[in-house]
């Protein structure tokens, strides 16, 4: 420590002291992070597909953010509890069962069943929207009869309805497969289904909702000011009434109902300490309400938890508009990662045309999947991003690829040294004396920092910056301390400095949901 001028002191980290932290992780007492004193349950509530529909792009921030989150929290040491809050109840199975019965083509459904009941579902659609030209009453009334009979228990709906969701569920653990995402728990909508009517008739009798025009819906309660008031919208220069829908006037219920029964479902079961929910940013005013709506409902359970809406922004394309496909469809999640292997197959062919097919295929797989992950967790989550194939899967710049070869180059490097020595360097000390090797040595120490603040504010960017920054600096690192070559107790302690390096860009990564390779 030292004064420097009136009213400032410089604080100056020993090297003895960055040599120590290394050892101690040299040794596998850390890496450079500790697990939480007082470990909290967490519930985290992500991705949540529709039954019957394809998983398309739109699912791939949600998912993967999530993931993300759940992997910081559990190496933190927090209990973490993962429920994908599937769409397997709504109006959208009166059409489905209709559609079910009377168009549906039993060898698409054998072939590619997801595709056929999004086909059938369209058509069925078209036909019960009054705003199209082919509207037709009688089908909309149908499917409307099939709902009734589906949410009455009708055996052979109820029968159909499971079928649609076993098929669904044989994609979405297809998808989650290539995504290395598991779930705890799969409740969907249907799964608090039984509990929406005691949500409604509690609010009502406590005065939190009421009726209006036949329908059932909570209103601001006065307690917050206007502009932080979920109820409250700011229109022709007044505040006017802006309520939560709970019961529809036909005695139907929706998204605020199901999430309030469900919010109180998870409260009873896992008593957490926080419940986060990873959606687009257009659901913040819905999650702004229920959070609202559940503390006047519930408020000494409410005390009990922190409720967060994490919300992300927009993929978009070379137009600036939400990516689509050229005929203005969303583009399906499993297609996209289809691209992003094969295009990174063709890289790693012409780069590295002599190794085994199978072998740069597994390369290809965990290079495009990783660099479509690695693109969608860089960018700050609340801003939309341009998605670039040539961006993502470079070699160079703040790229997925990038840090697996980082990670990869660095196994090399132990590869020829295990090739030409015995030296056990796990358990040699670090001698730091080049600026290069006290600045690598520096940014380790930070590691258990950023996955805290992370965590804490949901932002995986962080992590990803720093590993490229660390990246980086090993680039710096390595073109100006020889390693194989310098004079053996040099190398030792740089071996041991690359192996470090190695480590945490490794576990960096798994935190993200990206694998590495010893070999590119």
């Amino acid at each position: 420590m030292e004064v420097a001028g009136a009213g400032f002191l410089n604080f100056r980290l020993r090297v003895d002291a960055i040599q120590k932290a290394l050892a101690g992780a040299n040794r596998g007492e850390h890496l450079f992070f500790g697990r939480a004193e007082d470990p909290q349950t967490i519930v985290l509530d992500f991705s949540s597909p529709n039954v019957a529909k394809p998983m398309h792009v739109g699912h791939i921030r949600s998912t993967i953010l999530g993931d993300c989150l759940a992997r910081a929290h559990r190496l933190l040491g927090h209990r973490v509890i993962t429920d994908n809050h599937i769409g397997d109840w709504g109006t959208q199975f009166g059409m489905l069962l209709f559609g079910w019965k009377t168009l549906l083509d039993k060898v698409a459904l054998d072939r590619d069943p997801i595709a056929e009941l999004e086909r059938v579902y369209k058509a069925v659609n078209a036909k019960c929207d009054e705003s199209r030209p082919d509207y037709d009453a009688a089908t909309h009334e149908t499917a409307r009869a099939e709902l009734v009979k589906l949410q009455g228990g009708d055996p052979g709906n109820i029968a159909i309805w499971r079928e649609m969701i076993r098929l669904s569920q044989l994609q979405f653990d297809t998808i989650y497969g290539r995504l290395g995402v598991k779930f705890d728990h799969v409740l969907g909508e249907s799964f608090y289904n039984s509990r929406l009517q005691a949500v409604v008739d509690e609010l009502m009798a406590r005065g939190i909702a009421r009726e209006s025009e036949g329908a059932k819906c909570v209103f601001s309660d006065g307690a917050l000011p206007p502009k932080e008031d979920p109820f409250l919208i700011h229109r022709d220069g007044e505040w006017q009434p802006n309520p939560q829908l709970i019961q529809k006037r036909d005695g139907g219920f929706n998204y605020a109902t199901t999430d309030l029964a469900t919010l109180a479902y998870r409260l009873e079961t896992w008593t957490p300490s926080e419940i986060i929910y990873v959606t687009d940013g257009r659901q913040q005013l819905h999650f702004q309400q229920v959070f609202s709506t559940f503390r006047r409902w519930h408020p000494e359970r409410a005390n009990t938890v922190k409720l967060v809406h994490v919300w992300f922004g927009s993929i978009l394309g070379d137009n600036g508009k939400p990516l689509k496909t050229r005929s203005g469809e969303n583009v399906k999640l499993a297609e996209l990662l289809d691209e992003a292997e094969e295009r990174a197959f063709k890289i790693v062919t012409e780069k590295s045309v002599n190794l085994p097919e199978p072998q740069r295929r597994e390369i290809a797989r965990v290079v495009g999947v990783g660099a479509v992950k690695y693109a969608d967790l860089l960018p700050n989550r609340q801003t939309d991003y341009v998605f670039s194939w040539d961006k993502m899967l470079a070699l160079n710049g703040n790229t997925a690829p990038y840090l697996q070869y980082a990670y990869a180059r660095i196994q090399s490097i132990l590869r020829k040294a295990g090739e030409t020595s015995n030296l056990e360097h796990q358990t040699s000390n670090t001698q730091l004396e080049a600026p290069e090797e006290l600045a690598l040595a520096r940014h380790l120490l930070n590691f258990g920092l950023v996955i805290e603040a992370l965590a804490a504010e949901k932002r995986p960017n962080y992590l990803c910056n720093y590993l490229y920054e660390l990246s980086s600096l090993f680039t710096r690192f390595y073109e100006n301390c020889p390693v194989l070559k310098s004079e053996e107790t040099t190398r030792t302690s740089r071996l041991t400095l690359c192996d470090l390096v190695a480590r945490v860009i490794r576990q960096g990564l798994e935190i993200l949901g990206i694998e590495v390779l010893d070999q590119m």
